[in-house]
C-alpha cells in the first residue's frame, strides 16, 4: 500500500456516489507497501479501502485478482471482496488509475512478530492454498525464475551504488538459479507477497488476508519460503528458527508438505529472496522523489540470501524431511 496518485476531495465524492454507500466522512491515504494507492475511505456505511491501480499494474490482471478475492471469501477464507457500484460494477476509473473499493477488515497487522504469529500464518496460507482450488482464471508468475534475469538487468548498471560487487553476486545467484529451479511441485493459487502488513491478527488470532495483487499461478512451496523470509527473521538479521518451526508445523497440519517440497524448500527460499531483492533493488533506485512511499532496504534480502545459500536441507529450518 501506498500514495503515488493524489485524489481531491470532490474526486472522491463524485466516485463514491456511483455506490449506495452514503456521504463520505474521510478519506486518508496509506503510506505503507510499494504497489498501489491506497486510502482509508469512510463513508456513512463505515470503512472502506479505495485502491487505485498504478503503472505497475497490468489491468489486464484486475479480473483474476478480484474474482479471486470473492472466489476465497466464498470458500471462507477471510479477506477483503470487491464492492459493486450500484450498476453492479466493481471496477471503475478514478483520476485516470482503474480503481476499486474493497470491504475492510477487522484486526492489525503484527508490528513485534511473535512465535503464535508465525502458527497463525502457517494455517492461514495452507488454507488459502487449499480455498484457492476450482479458481477459473490463471495468471502466470511474472515475478518467479523466468522474470528475475530482466528485472536484474534492469538495474545492473547501478546495483553497485547500492553496495560494491552487488551486481557480481546477483548475476551468480541468478545462474544457480536459473539451473537448479525445481520443477514438478505442487501448485496452484498463492498470494505470492504475504509478509506481516498483509496479515490481520485480533485477539491473538489470524482475523484476515489482504492486499493479493501479486496474487498468481506457481509454487505452493514458493508461497511457503516467501513467507519464511518474511516472518522467520530477527531485527538484527538472525534467523528464528522456534518461528520457521512453527510456520512450518502449522502449515504441514493443514496441507502436509510432500517429500519434494522439503528437499525444494532452501532453494525456493533463496528464489524468495533474489525475487524481493531484486524488486526492492530496483525501487531504491526508481520510486520518483516526493511519493508517499517507503522504500525498503534491498540488502535485508541479501543477508537472507546467504543464509539459505547455506542450508542444506528443511530440518535446518526446523521440520523433519519425511
Amino acid at each position: 500500500m501506498a500514495v503515488y496518485t493524489e485524489v481531491s476531495d470532490e474526486d472522491v465524492r463524485a466516485f463514491v456516489a456511483q455506490y449506495d454507500l452514503g456521504d463520505v466522512v474521510s478519506c486518508k491515504g496509506i503510506a505503507e507497501g510499494v504497489e498501489n494507492s491506497n486510502f482509508l475511505l469512510v463513508t456513512g456505511k463505515g470503512p472502506f479501502i479505495l485502491t487505485l491501480y498504478e503503472k505497475r499494474v497490468d489491468p489486464a490482471d484486475l479480473p483474476f485478482f478480484l474474482g479471486l478475492m470473492d472466489h476465497l471469501a466464498a470458500r471462507g477464507l477471510t479477506c477483503p471482496q470487491p464492492v459493486a457500484g450500484t450498476d453492479g460494477v466493481a471496477l471503475r476509473s478514478l483520476c485516470g488509475r482503474p480503481a476499486v473499493i474493497v470491504t475492510f477488515l477487522k484486526g492489525m497487522w503484527p508490528r513485534r512478530i511473535l512465535a503464535e504469529h508465525c502458527a497463525g500464518l502457517g494455517e492461514g496460507l495452507a488454507r488459502l492454498h487449499l480455498a484457492g482450488d476450482g479458481f477459473d482464471l490463471t495468471r502466470r508468475n511474472a515475478l518467479s525464475v523466468a522474470g528475475w534475469r530482466p528485472l536484474f538487468e534492469a538495474s545492473r548498471w547501478r546495483a553497485d551504488e547500492v553496495k560494491p560487487g552487488l551486481a557480481d553476486a546477483l548475476a551468480g545467484e541468478l545462474d544457480f538459479l536459473e539451473a537448479n529451479w525445481p520443477q514438478n511441485l505442487p501448485a496452484g493459487i498463492i498470494h505470492a507477497d504475504l509478509f506481516p502488513d498483509n496479515v490481520f491478527f485480533s485477539d491473538g488470532a489470524l482475523s484476515g488476508l489482504i492486499d493479493f495483487y501479486f496474487a498468481c499461478n506457481d509454487l505452493f512451496a514458493y508461497d511457503v519460503a516467501i513467507c519464511l523470509n518474511a516472518w522467520c527473521f530477527e531485527a538484527d538479521g538472525a534467523f528464528n528458527v522456534t518461528k520457521a518451526r512453527l510456520l512450518l508445523a502449522s502449515y504441514d497440519r493443514v496441507r502436509p508438505l510432500s517429500a519434494a517440497e522439503r528437499d525444494a524448500l532452501p532453494i525456493l527460499a533463496r528464489g524468495s529472496a533474489i525475487r524481493f531483492l531484486l524488486t526492492r533493488l530496483y525501487d531504491w533506485l526508481n520510486t520518483p522523489p516526493g511519493a508517499m512511499v517507503k522504500r525498503k532496504d534491498p540488502l535485508e534480502y541479501l543477508h537472507k540470501l546467504r543464509f539459505h545459500q547455506q542450508i542444506r536441507h528443511i530440518a535446518d529450518y526446523g521440520l523433519d524431511r519425511s
